[in-house]
């Protein structure tokens, strides 16, 4: 059956066909005959009960530099016009992002929204993985100097971040010797409201920090992401390299544990980040990426995936 298929993303000009795990997930939609709609978070209207957006119909298409055409903008009524909405603006985790969950929960009764808006709200990144402490290494989110030193000197070496951040963005390594910290704390504080994760250091994100994508609470497959040299963070976004890999495990245990939940809330696709083999240090739903790199190395297709998890869903509800 062919869907109209609203994605809510950023601007198509920015995204780098490459490695961008919407425009893979587009394509794979493309494939199968559905009908894509392009529009900006900022081009929500919600008037008279209804959730409207200004969108533009959009043909992709995998050429590097001519990678997608507009049609002409067309009015839609989210809730009427169109079967599944797929939320993948990327972060920040803003009041912006918020608003735009709250928006599109009141379509949730006629139109598919991937991921469930008001599980996305409700399950922040570095928020939701304390649900599964027993996994992480040792964590702690605050404000405080005093505790962040209590901290430091308990565990050796931390790595300080902001909560809401993204793509590998204001990550800090801190040595032993703790040389700039309250400075790094007063910055921390006075650019951001909200507290800031501190985590024990982990030797081994020097072998890679490894995303696992799990599609409705099932792996789909993962892959290392290595640091380039001088690096801790070993985002692809920020210089780290993409390797094969398989799961441990401890990994297995960790998908396990998690899936039955992701599934249950709607968190249709789900990143996972683990560090050395064993240790979770996130859970990313609000536009995770990692599928180009995990069906190149694995020969798959984790777009078809989803688009049959999504099939799943609608019949459901039908």
């Amino acid at each position: 059956m062919s869907l109209n298929v609203a994605v809510q993303m950023d601007p198509m000009e920015s995204i780098k066909i490459g490695g961008d795990s919407t425009f893979h997930i587009m394509l794979a939609a493309q494939a199968r005959g559905h009908r894509l709609y392009h529009y900006l978070a900022p081009d929500l209207t919600f008037r008279e009960g209804r959730v409207v957006a200004e969108a533009r119909p959009v043909e992709v298409r995998k050429v590097e530099g001519d990678h997608f055409t507009f049609g002409a903008p067309v009015r839609l009524d989210l809730g009427r016009d169109i079967d599944v909405v797929l939320m993948r603006q990327d972060p920040p985790f803003d009041l912006s992002y918020i608003t735009a969950t709250h928006l599109l929960e009141r379509i949730q009764d006629e139109t598919l929204v991937v991921n469930d808006p008001a599980a996305v709200r409700n399950a922040p990144e570095k928020v939701f993985v304390l649900d599964y402490a027993r996994f992480m290494p040792p964590t702690m989110i605050t404000r405080s100097l005093e505790e962040t030193r209590s901290f430091l000197a308990e565990h050796g070496e931390i790595v300080v971040k902001p909560l809401y951040g993204n793509a590998g963005t204001a990550v800090f390594h801190v040595g032993k010797a703790g040389s700039n910290l309250s400075a790094l704390v007063e910055l921390f504080n006075a650019s951001w409201v909200e507290p800031f994760m501190v985590q024990a250091f982990i030797p081994g994100v020097a072998s890679g920090d490894k995303r696992i994508v799990l599609v409705d609470g099932e792996v789909a497959g993962a892959v290392n992401r290595v640091p380039g040299a001088g690096e801790i963070r070993s985002n692809l976004a920020v210089g780290g390299s993409a390797a094969k890999t398989e799961l441990t495990e401890r990994e297995r245990e960790i998908c396990a544990a998690m899936g039955p939940e992701l599934k249950k809330r709607g968190l249709l696709f789900v990143g996972i980040d683990v560090i050395g083999g064993e240790w979770l240090t996130e859970i990313n739903v609000t536009s995770p990426t990692g599928i180009v790199s995990i069906d190149a190395f694995n020969g798959t297709d984790t777009g078809g995936m989803i688009w049959d998890a999504i099939d799943a869903r609608l019949a459901a509800r039908a």
